[in-house]
């Protein structure tokens, strides 16, 4: 499927599907190509506007890769979920490339429970200490948002562009760290900007290419106006990005701030930090009506 965009690939699957009398809503999770979209917030009130032009479900799973914030590297050993409700709203934002098409770009709305970005903390082995005792000679490393994701353009995949803006915190668990050690914050967060392209880092870092993996577009098979789409085997990077300073770190917050960022090189400045998001499986709902996107999750069970 070209980089043209998913509006009017829902125009023409709208076209040319049998619609069938909706099947009542039934409280299961979603099945088929809507399998892992259980979590979207379909009742939040962005995603009730009667004036969005399309809302939609995201599930992605990233199943490797690894983060880098200068000399320290960690893979991903375990699976990273991140999922969301999108909305395309009424000033219809596109984003333009080189090739003259133009793709959506989608509002979010975050899953309910805290369950927009699910993962395992990273276990960090401590520069120069041989570790013995996990939690007290390394460092566990817990992902968390540090705010809202924005500028979410599914069909970014394979330009340069950005398929979304994710700002992110490190909370630092150590016997030694105290509750509340962090790298970044809601205020000056990680900020992970990947793509399927190839990057443009400052220097020493040298350009990485992702992977779009491969698209799949399902139409609904109860013949709701939603559509399916997904990705597999996607690999998403980032090599420009900056790393603040340590935060709230030690028994008494902040006493051992300078030490972490010591150990660790902080602030670590943009160019000197990757992040790669591999074998990523991406699952998509999108339709022009809440109501139909509604039923058509409920039906696919």
């Amino acid at each position: 499927m070209p980089a043209s965009r998913l509006t009017s690939v829902l125009a023409s699957i709208a076209a040319t599907v049998l619609i069938l009398t909706p099947s009542p809503v039934r409280a299961a999770a979603p099945g088929g190509a809507y399998t892992g979209l259980g979590e979207c917030p379909l009742t939040a009130a962005a995603m009730k506007d009667p004036a969005n032009l399309q809302v939609g479900c995201v599930h992605s799973v990233t199943n490797g890769g690894s983060i880098t914030i200068g000399s320290t590297t960690v893979a991903f050993e375990d699976p990273i979920t991140v999922q969301f409700g999108i909305y395309w709203p009424a000033s219809a934002p596109v984003r333009e490339f080189p090739d003259g098409s133009v793709a959506n770009v989608y509002s979010t709305v975050p899953a309910a429970g805290n369950k927009t970005l699910i993962a395992k903390p990273l276990e960090v082995t401590l520069p120069g200490i041989a570790n013995l005792i996990p939690g007290v000679t390394s460092v566990f490393a817990q992902v968390e948002p540090a705010g809202p994701i924005t500028g979410f353009v599914p069909l970014a995949t394979g330009s340069n562009t950005p398929v979304f803006d994710l700002p992110v915190k490190l909370r630092l668990r150590n016997a030694l760290f105290g509750p509340k050690c962090y790298i970044g914050s809601g205020a000056s967060p990680i900020r992970f900007r990947p793509t399927t392209g190839t990057t443009s880092p400052p220097p020493p870092n040298k350009p990485a290419t992702g992977d779009p993996g491969t698209l799949h577009i399902v139409p609904d098979p109860n013949g709701f106006q939603t559509l399916g789409a997904g990705f597999t085997g996607a690999t998403l990077v980032d090599n420009a990005y900056a790393v603040p300073k340590a935060n709230g770190c030690g028994l008494i917050p902040g006493s051992l701030d300078a030490v972490i960022n010591l150990a660790f090189g902080l602030p670590s400045a943009a160019g000197r930090n990757a992040v790669v998001f591999g074998a990523n499986d991406t699952a998509l709902a999108l339709s022009p009506s809440l109501d139909d996107l509604t039923q058509a999750l409920a039906a696919s069970e």
